[in-house]
């Protein structure tokens, strides 16, 4: 069985569900993929707990997840499921690691005003990294939805759900961990990486993407006119079929 039809495992971002692959799955399941999109500790309802959960425990499950696959997965993280599937493939067996627009991991620091600002603006909720943090539904529609219609975007929105502050302070203010939990060694991580950036995407700009994945060595597009949630935004289509037919050609390296 070749990497074409290895199962893939994608990751969702903060403040998400395993639904926001609801969309974006379904070319992978069409191509003959089994598509598996978890939701991280704490995310799948609100009699889960979600506060003082770290960036290790997300880690953690889904590396669980992958020993349980009978072959190598595909794995694909997007924006903050990202850097946990950066830090998940460390301790992993991997066909493929895909990125798209990932939070960057410990060392690599930010391209852009947005997202400093969004590290910095935590603090206003006090020991937030203590806290389950209320999503912002004004800054995801302004940022995160933002090239959605409107009643996708009023849709999604209402979806959101409360994220780790622990998380959140481990990615965004990672120089202040002094567990440095979201270090990535690119040494442990054997797969293929190919990462995507939005090149309108403020959240997590293509130079920062860049940054990432060129410290892993992987291959980096640029999609025009996207911004942050690749994997729902209009021009999404074209996207899957872009990680699809880099799945194929890393299926013919392998049989080489």
């Amino acid at each position: 069985m070749g990497c074409m039809s290895a199962p893939v495992i994608m990751v969702h971002g903060a403040f998400c569900g395993g639904w926001a692959f609801d969309a974006f799955r379904q070319p992978f399941e069409a191509a003959g993929h089994r598509v598996l999109t978890p939701d991280l500790p704490g995310h799948g309802g609100s009699d889960e707990a979600v506060a003082g959960l770290s960036m290790s425990d997300y880690a953690r499950a889904i590396a669980a997840m992958i020993a349980q696959t009978r072959q190598p997965p595909f794995l694909i993280g997007h924006s903050l499921g990202g850097l946990v599937a950066q830090m998940a493939a460390q301790e992993a067996d991997l066909a493929g690691l895909i990125l798209l627009a990932p939070s960057a991991p410990w060392g690599i620091m930010g391209a852009s005003l947005e997202e400093a600002a969004a590290a910095m603006s935590l603090y206003a909720l006090g020991p937030f990294w203590m806290q389950a943090v209320s999503p912002d539904r004004a800054l995801a529609r302004a940022h995160l939805l933002d090239r959605l219609p409107p009643d996708q975007r009023r849709e999604a929105s209402a979806r959101l759900v409360p994220e780790s502050g622990r998380a959140l302070f481990e990615s965004l203010n990672w120089w202040m961990d002094p567990m440095a939990t979201t270090q990535v060694s690119p040494e442990r991580i054997r797969a293929p990486v190919l990462g995507v950036a939005g090149a309108a995407d403020v959240l997590h700009p293509a130079a920062t993407v860049r940054a990432t994945t060129e410290r892993l060595g992987g291959r980096l597009e640029v999609a025009p006119g996207l911004s942050h949630w690749l994997i729902g935004e209009p021009g999404w289509s074209a996207l899957a079929e872009l990680c699809l037919d880099w799945i194929a050609e890393q299926s013919v390296e392998a049989s080489v």
